[in-house]
């Protein structure tokens, strides 16, 4: 059977699920309850996903962390032959959502399948995020102060003038300092890394680049799209805890060990979509006018490195 990623229509069907999530998840934007938004976003995404042609394996989902039972790893939707592999993440800021301010969306990424690295039990992943003129050119496993010199040769500018986003976590206080001890500067926000690794690959963006540590599924959506635009990724496991550090040792995972997108996501073709929820730099958010709902999705082509904006106008039921 020919290959989903081969028929023309294919990434644009792919907007109906995106949509779906991003709209139910506007119903919950700025009323403080994160849960009842992201069920709400979760349930419309499956029923969206169920209702196009597509037979899939959920990789990447909700899964343990969020007790979900919809786009939990390992559900399959659809039937037939041949599969793919999608990676979901029904809302991608959820703190921002429930608290009404920007940078919140829908994402969902696919690939062939058996191209996706199985990250069995890891929540969070170490990642470094390179924009295209840095790429080939910055080792993860370099200190800080290294990374930020390498990185400011390629981009051909001073140390002093970079910006490094970063998640404003305990995690990350040490590396914030060291950063600010080499010159550079940061962009630290509370959530939202698949933002952050997006404004690391845009030409136009404030952002240099991407330090630090994020959950993990978001970290095989970044892949895609860093490559997609060109960009450059690196993750390693990195978990948080003891228990989560057991289960990724029992699973036979590294935490000392970088794997580049490549590794992470085997097949350029991948795709990666989004539909604004509330704005952010990727996209615009919902916007509602006499009952008509108004949404900005982004679908991103690896193997092409096309980009694709799209504006769809639904009437609310």
């Amino acid at each position: 059977m020919t290959s989903p990623f081969a028929r023309a229509d294919f990434p644009f069907a792919l907007r109906l699920v995106t949509e779906a999530a991003a709209l139910a998840a506007h119903d919950w934007v700025g009323r403080s309850e994160k849960e009842a938004g992201d069920g709400a976003a979760v349930e419309a995404m499956r029923k969206a996903l169920g209702e196009i042609n597509i037979n899939a394996v959920v990789m990447i989902g909700e899964g343990e962390k969020d007790n979900a039972p919809l786009l939990y790893r390992g559900e399959r939707i659809g039937t037939g032959e041949p599969e793919i592999e999608i990676a979901v993440d029904p809302i991608e800021g959820t703190t921002n959502m429930a608290n009404g301010v920007d940078n919140s969306m829908a994402v969902m990424a696919l690939a062939p399948r058996g191209a996706m690295f199985d990250l069995g039990p890891s929540f969070y992943m170490d990642k470094l995020v390179l924009p295209a003129a840095a790429k080939g050119k910055v080792d993860p496993s370099w200190s800080v102060a290294q990374k930020l010199e390498a990185l400011a040769a390629a981009l051909n500018k001073p140390v002093r003038e970079l910006c490094i986003f970063v998640l404003n976590r305990k995690r990350h206080h040490a590396m914030i300092k060291e950063i600010h001890a080499a010159g550079a500067r940061t962009m630290l926000q509370e959530n939202g890394d698949v933002a952050g690794a997006f404004m690391a690959v845009e030409p136009n963006s404030q952002v240099d680049a991407l330090f630090g540590t994020g959950g993990s599924p978001e970290g095989i959506i970044t892949a895609i799209f860093t490559r997609a635009m060109g960009g450059e990724f690196f993750g390693r496991v990195d978990p948080q805890s003891e228990d989560e550090a057991a289960k990724v040792k029992a699973f036979g995972l590294d935490s000392s060990r970088w794997l580049s997108g490549q590794e992470l996501v085997k097949s350029d073709d991948a795709i990666f979509v989004a539909s604004g929820i509330n704005s952010g730099p990727l996209c615009r958010g919902v916007r509602l006018k006499h009952g008509v709902a108004s949404l900005h999705t982004v679908i991103l082509m690896a193997a092409t490195q096309a980009r694709y904006d799209m504006v769809s106008r639904l009437k609310q039921n």
